[in-house]
């Protein structure tokens, strides 16, 4: 009776060895998903935010050309002006944000001066 203990004992061992082997691989499944699925919302985000910085520069630029144009009566001259140099700030946001172009030095605010050398 007792070896019947033990071999009942033996066979349920391995039963739930095999079932914590199992469960482990699909845990490790899912944390490789869990990461994808995070990498995928950090790409949509920073999609997001260039897209939306690119946006505004442009709005920006169209909007105070106009203003200038309405109140200095300058004609379509300052919404070109102003709308070309929104694109271009947008331009120059995205490609700092992509990292191709370096971001401008910090000023020393207590100097007034440029940063030393």
């Amino acid at each position: 009776m007792t070896d019947n203990r033990d071999e009942s004992l033996e066979q349920r061992r391995r039963r739930l060895s095999a079932e914590l082997a199992e469960r482990g691989v699909e845990e490790a499944a899912e944390a490789k998903r869990d990461a994808q699925s995070e990498e995928s919302r950090r790409g949509m985000a920073l999609g997001l935010k260039i897209s939306s910085e690119f946006i505004a520069a442009i709005a920006v630029g169209a909007m105070l050309g106009y203003l200038l144009d309405r109140f200095a009566g300058t004609g379509p001259w300052g919404l070109v002006i102003l709308l070309l140099l929104g694109f271009c700030a947008g331009v120059l946001n995205v490609l700092r944000a992509v990292g191709m172009v370096a971001t401008p030095p910090a000023f020393n605010s207590k100097q007034g001066k440029g940063p030393k050398s």
